[in-house]
């Protein structure tokens, strides 16, 4: 059943058209994941569907009794309530008071909100988006929708909320960036490409194929358009004459083709990893410790960071994790211990805290500043492995076309800012990179093309984030933060650490706890490829072919040489060097290929 019906809706800002006559239709049940680079106007569309922003056309029909509630990526409180006053006062429509506030409760609690008498004010931004998302899942609504909910919430809050949207029955349209989280509780994807919108009844790992698709058979069009065009123009040329209505038809005809823009592919951020030298000592902690007031938030504390080191820290909000990279950075003091940073070591540091301006390392993001002059402030050029580029073609790989260039930064959405800020910090030419949450706020476009610039960056990647997909793309090793300011480290991403890691007991006030319970142990024991050995075991089949035909090609050239012993010598040292790849690689590929086989079994193919 068709429950809100959001048709033709067209939507400017400025001299940007957002949203150009597009259609999106609610069913009952729909989990609908919105996409698309930052700034094409997801936000605005969750805001129209809600009811809180008008459109420049079109309408917006809900069906009857139909309630929507909605959660703003940045949600604003007027008065200065108490946290649990707060969610009470937002849904005092709903019947059985005393079952909702047991629900807040339990929900505030499991959120890392336990004082519910504390003052919104007294809140970081953080936790004023959960007090705001715990508002919205608590009350009585058929249709959630809800601007980037996985925002602030570290992985455990994460594994429960998309526990809990997959639980709820009702529609859910969200835009979020968590591309496990996407896969898990979607069911269709609704992408927003070009002020266009593109919807697919699947998953987010159905999307990438479905996309391909289209994209394939757009191209195949445009090029058939292309080929007919060619011929019309040799006709325009010998001199039609438009005498008939046949004849004039086509000259028409023509003029449309000619007039239809070209299919274009998305724009992709490729940029070339260029960085300074590393020496012998990049940057090692020795005991270091540090506490707030009587709060503890790590102790003795010690890694020396290699060259190709990727290194993750993950933990719970207000563990300390921005805390010990801004120790690591050189920007704060630990209470106790050493920090050593080498001499040609040169940090790229990506923050959270994009509008502050207290340290060197920090770039103040002036409001009134032109996006171009903000790049041109850290470099004119750029070397990449093809050449220099110029801080404007910088800026258009980046999703920044000339018109956007000049543009006020005050003006641009929370995800552009986050984009021009990470376009910052590669432009240094860093060789340890320091990256603070890069993915809040980042488009899924971004974030993409930021992991193939890290699979070439040939210096250290140092990283915190509760994306668990970028962790298990980018890291090798992940230091978990742990009770009691310890700190553990664990070898592999974060499947491997979700795995490894210690079940704690769940807190005794929690939704449901026994489902919660059976969610969390299979969540925790699935098999799964990680990102890595998928893209192994994609290649590793044609990586054994190749390293055959080495083999015989080896085997010819010594038959050609015989008589020359030193050639032979050469030729026989690189067959056997050959050949002991080729037994490592057919054993990885022994492994992995039982491991897809107890997949396959496991998800009952």
């Amino acid at each position: 059943m068709n429950i809100l019906s959001a048709e033709n809706i067209t939507h400017a800002f400025t001299e940007k058209t957002l949203l150009d006559n597009v259609s999106l239709f609610i069913q009952e049940n729909d989990k609908i994941g919105v996409i698309g680079i930052n700034g094409t106007g997801k936000s605005t569309l969750l805001k129209i569907i809600s009811g809180i922003e008008e459109p420049q056309s079109g309408t917006v029909t809900k069906a009857n009794g139909i309630i929507v509630r909605y959660l703003n990526q940045h949600p604003v409180f007027e008065k200065d309530e108490t946290v649990l006053q707060y969610v009470l006062e937002n849904n005092t429509k709903k019947e059985h008071a005393w079952d909702i506030e047991t629900e807040a409760k339990a929900l505030l609690t499991r959120f890392g909100l336990s004082d519910y008498s504390q003052k919104l004010s007294e809140l970081s931004g953080g936790q004023k988006k959960r007090v705001s998302l715990i508002s919205v899942l608590v009350s009585p609504a058929d249709i959630l929708v809800l601007d980037e909910p996985t925002n602030h919430l570290d992985s455990e809050m994460a594994d429960y909320l998309e526990d809990y949207l997959k639980k709820f029955r009702g529609a859910i349209v969200m835009v979020t960036h968590d591309r496990y989280f996407l896969d898990s509780v979607s069911n269709r994807i609704a992408e927003i490409d070009k002020g266009k919108l593109y919807t697919y009844d699947t998953n987010y790992s159905g999307f990438l194929s479905l996309k391909a698709e289209r994209e394939e058979m757009a191209m195949a069009s445009d090029r058939k358009r292309k080929s007919i065009l060619r011929t019309e123009l040799k006709w325009i040329q010998r001199g039609a004459l438009a005498r008939s209505t046949k004849q004039k038809a086509r000259i028409e005809r023509y003029e449309d083709m000619k007039n239809t823009a070209d299919f274009k592919s998305d724009e992709t951020i490729k940029i070339g990893s260029v960085s300074s030298r590393l020496g012998r000592t990049i940057i090692e902690l020795e005991n270091i410790s540090k506490s707030y007031g009587e709060k503890l938030l790590f102790s003795n504390f010690s890694y020396i960071f290699l060259k190709g080191d990727r290194v993750g820290f993950v933990g719970k909000n207000g563990c300390g994790k921005t805390t010990l990279m801004k120790i690591t950075a050189g920007i704060e003091s630990p209470d106790s211990g050493n920090v050593t940073i080498g001499q040609t070591v040169k940090i790229g540091y990506y923050t959270q805290e994009i509008d502050s301006d207290d340290t060197g390392h920090i770039s103040f993001m002036d409001p009134e500043k032109k996006v171009i002059d903000y790049i041109r402030d850290t470099a004119e050029y750029v070397k990449t492995p093809d050449g220099t580029a110029s801080a404007s073609q910088m800026l258009e790989k980046f999703l920044f076309p000339p018109y956007l260039q000049h543009t006020h930064i005050k003006r641009l959405s929370g995800g552009e800012k986050r984009r021009l800020n990470l376009l910052r910090v590669l432009m240094e030419e860093p060789n340890v990179l320091i990256l603070d949450e890069p993915t809040n706020d980042l488009d899924i476009a971004t974030m993409t093309l930021l992991e193939e610039f890290l699979d070439s960056f040939d210096g250290v990647v140092i990283t915190v984030s509760h994306d668990r997909y970028f962790l298990d793309r980018i890291v090798k090793r992940i230091f978990a933060f742990e009770e009691g300011g310890n700190i553990k480290q664990y070898e592999g991403g974060y499947t491997d650490y979700s795995i490894k890691r210690p079940q704690y007991e769940e807190s005794p006030v929690t939704a449901e706890p026994e489902k919660k319970q059976s969610y969390k142990s299979n969540h925790q024991n699935r098999l799964k490829f990680t990102y890595k050995e998928q893209k192994e075991y994609d290649t590793i089949e044609g990586d054994i072919s190749a390293l055959e035909e080495k083999i015989e090609q080896l085997n010819a050239e010594m038959a050609e040489n015989s008589t020359d012993f030193v050639r032979l010598n050469d030729l026989a040292a690189e067959k056997e060097k050959t050949e002991a790849m080729l037994e490592e690689k057919i054993e990885r590929w022994e492994y992995l290929e039982d491991l897809s086989n107890k997949i396959k079994e496991q998800d009952g193919r």
